[in-house]
């Protein structure tokens, strides 16, 4: 491979503002692919992948090119030395790339590859909560597996088309999909591309969705004709598919704290042509009360750490605190047990989150069963889900029924 000085640039600039403005990896990637109008899709696709790689790595490479936080511009290009010689690319005859020690790099490699929280390029504070939580077997397979890139994996919107319509479709773009075992409505795309350029993106014909996650809406249980509530529907990935397995009859609410996000499920709601989703905005408590005894089915979709999700946010762990990690079980539990009380009697209510820590899984709902307002719920099952397991992200989904 032969590096670009553009694209070079590009991607250093990219670094700059996530690790020292700490802005978020998609939306500065996103802005950068937008820079020069005449790079190809292999152009871009360098400046996505290495900008997402170096993010991925950053511990491990700041170790090898002996930088420290915050970067400068030199420290940067130092890593992105290390990350072109690891990956066996003949570095250019640039001054960013004076005096590489290229043979001194791989016997760093080679010596740092011994330290898993190095190897693995994690912050101290999470290997050792997960280290504590799943054991040092379970989260050495894990974390190696929370570091491949992720597939693109499409939910196929049975509103509008079938798995093998949306197949053929995408066949005579170019584009080659596979079906999974086990998801009724996923297709893997058998090497990455650009679809939300396909008129069938714009007509709603799929939505681009991880496997582990379309296992939520069918834990639900839903079917058509019933009031569901998604209560934490944020953009409205599950709330789409919950209304797709419904075949738009009866009613979702949709309820998120965010307005803007619900603008958004509104937007995407109306490409899905999913017609029996309300969103409301949750800007009270009343919102919440006035839907009591309601439901019969609600889904928490819990804020959470997002660690069984970093295949696809590689930033999320240089973001995340210890002191993040505590507020958002505290908030896990209140949500549960607030939102716990619009299912009706008989109805059923699914907790989940994109974590693979038991403390904010299933310890929470231990905790919530044990409570005032969860004695009136049995639990009926859940599933653990993690990335060195299934190849996808890790979940967790608890389904609980109220008596």
């Amino acid at each position: 491979m032969r590096l670009h000085r553009n694209l070079c640039f590009a991607t250093v600039d990219g670094l700059l503002q996530i690790f020292n403005e700490g802005q978020y990896a998609d939306k500065v990637v996103q802005q950068l692919l937008k820079r020069d109008k005449r790079w190809g899709s292999r152009d871009r696709a360098f400046v996505a992948e290495t900008t997402y790689d170096i993010v991925r790595w950053k511990r491990l490479y700041a170790e090898i090119a002996n930088v420290k936080e915050p970067f400068s511009r030199d420290d940067i290009w130092r890593m992105f030395a290390v990350w072109a010689t690891l990956k066996g690319i003949k570095l250019p005859d640039w001054k960013y790339f004076e005096n590489t020690p290229t043979r001194k790099i791989k016997g760093r490699f080679d010596e740092l590859s011994k330290i898993r929280k190095i190897k693995e390029s994690i912050p101290d504070w999470i290997d050792n909560i997960a280290v504590k939580e799943l054991g040092e077997v379970k989260w050495t397979k894990e974390i190696q597996a929370l570091n491949e890139q992720a597939d693109v994996i499409l939910r196929v919107n049975t509103l509008k088309t079938t798995k093998e319509k949306l197949q053929n479709i995408l066949f005579d773009l170019d584009i080659e999909t596979e079906t999974l075992k086990d998801y009724p409505d996923a297709l893997r795309l058998k090497e990455r591309a650009n679809v939300f350029s396909t008129e069938a993106f714009k007509d709603g014909l799929f939505e681009v969705q991880d496997a582990s996650s379309q296992l939520v809406a069918n834990f639900l249980q839903v079917e058509p004709g019933m009031r569901v509530v998604d209560t934490c529907a944020g953009a409205g990935g599950k709330t789409l598919h919950l209304a797709s397995i419904m075949q738009n009859k009866g009613q979702i609410i949709a309820l998120d704290i965010y307005a803007n996000k619900l603008k958004e499920l509104k937007r995407r709601a109306k490409r899905n042509g999913a017609h029996n989703i309300e969103p409301r905005h949750i800007d009270s408590t009343k919102v919440i009360k006035k839907l009591h005894d309601q439901a019969d089915r609600v889904l928490i979709d819990a804020p959470c750490s997002g660690l069984g999700v970093l295949r696809r946010n590689p930033d999320a762990k240089w973001k995340l605190e210890p002191e993040f990690l505590d507020r958002i079980k505290n908030t896990q539990a209140e949500i549960l047990s607030s939102y716990s009380k619009m299912v009706k009697s008989g109805g059923q209510l699914v907790y989940a989150t994109c974590s693979i820590l038991p403390s904010e899984n299933q310890e929470q709902v231990d905790k919530f069963l044990a409570s005032e307002e969860g004695k009136n719920f049995t639990f009926v099952k859940d599933k653990k889900i993690l990335a060195h397991e299934s190849g996808f992200d890790g979940f967790y989904m608890a389904l609980l029924k109220r008596k």
